[in-house]
């Protein structure tokens, strides 16, 4: 039987990793290791594997907003097939709808609930939950619970989401008081 035995130099090496831990920038706070994990996948290979991690990043940035995220899932040429009216294409479109969404919705969520890989193609359905508090447009938020679904189709390259095809569940527009 092998007892621990404490040795002080030991301490000193350990008192090393734990201050050079909280010296950490904050900008690697969001890792892989924070990566939502689909309740439902189907086609995971070793063939589909890179563009199931392109998928799980992005979803880890609409449920964080951290634009680390987008930008690990994001390739530089990103095109937003479907790219609503005034939302600018390339990768810094998702992250400003990302923020002006939480100054709406501070408190949403976006749950990574099925995820669908077939060659370079990977579909996700994105269940999201929230207060609307904030302002969206010109409509102010009175506490109003939203819960709506998207559905996403992207084109993966070398890892990196290129293309984005995307639907949101009208019921959000309805939800946030925008549409009746």
């Amino acid at each position: 039987m092998t007892i621990f035995r404490f040795r002080p130099h030991c301490f000193s090496l350990l008192a090393a990793i734990a201050v050079c831990s909280l010296a950490v920038p904050a900008a690697h706070a969001a890792t892989d290791a924070d990566l939502p994990t689909p309740r439902v996948i189907n086609g995971e290979t070793p063939a589909t594997a890179a563009n199931i991690l392109a998928a799980r990043r992005y979803a880890a940035f609409w449920n964080t907003g951290k634009p680390e995220f987008a930008e690990a899932a994001l390739a530089p040429n990103f095109t937003d097939r479907t790219l609503p009216a005034g939302r600018p294409q390339g990768p810094q479109g998702p992250i400003k709808a990302s923020q002006a969404f939480r100054a709406a919705v501070p408190d949403l969520r976006a749950d990574l609930e099925e995820v669908v890989a077939a060659g370079n193609r990977v579909v996700v359905r994105l269940h999201f939950t929230g207060t609307f508090t904030g302002k969206m447009g010109k409509v102010q938020g009175k506490g109003q619970k939203i819960d709506f679904q998207a559905m996403d189709l992207y084109q993966v390259v070398d890892g990196k989401i290129t293309d984005n095809w995307h639907l949101e569940d009208i019921n959000m527009f309805k939800q946030l008081g925008m549409v009746k």
